[in-house]
């Protein structure tokens, strides 16, 4: 059997952690929610930041859409402006009902696409189900402006907290 990944073939989650890890300064990961959460905290300046990425291994009593329970399926979400999110997807959508998905053309359970979050779409996040290589190198920028907009988030609340 070839052991060599392919194309075709998605980056192991481990992969994922270690590029997020080596490529953006100041992040935490947490499990929380059954999920492996990345925050932006510098110094360890709040409890836990602002959300940056994470990595769902499993489906949730409200998050169902992607089918995250079959055999090594994983989904990798991060939040983008809503600019940028409106330029790739057009309107965001309405927030859906408790344990529905957002409305759209989207198949939530396709992988290697990045398509708008199933539940959190309506903030302007953003995921890819089992990405592959050439996948992720789009996804990289896309991370950077999310990196960017938690930096942000972050700061702001700081500041907010310091009046």
């Amino acid at each position: 059997m070839n052991t060599l990944q392919t194309i075709h073939d998605p980056l192991s989650i481990e992969t994922i952690v270690n590029i997020i890890k080596s490529e953006f300064d100041d992040i935490e990961a947490h499990d929380t929610w059954g999920e492996l959460s990345f925050f932006y905290n510098p110094n360890q300046l709040r409890k836990r930041g602002a959300y940056f990425a994470t990595l769902k291994q499993k489906d949730g009593e409200n998050d169902k859409a992607s089918n995250l329970n079959r055999p090594g399926t994983f989904r990798l979400n991060f939040g983008l402006p809503t600019p940028l999110f409106i330029d790739m997807f057009g309107p965001k959508p309405k927030r859906p009902a408790k344990g529905e998905s957002i409305e759209g053309a989207w198949d939530f359970t396709t992988f290697d696409t990045i398509m708008p979050h199933p539940v959190y779409g309506w903030m302007g996040w953003v995921c890819v189900l089992n990405p592959t290589e050439h996948i992720f190198k789009t996804c990289l920028p896309l991370m950077r402006v999310a990196y960017s907009k938690a930096q942000k988030t972050f700061n702001d609340r700081l500041k907010k907290e310091q009046r």
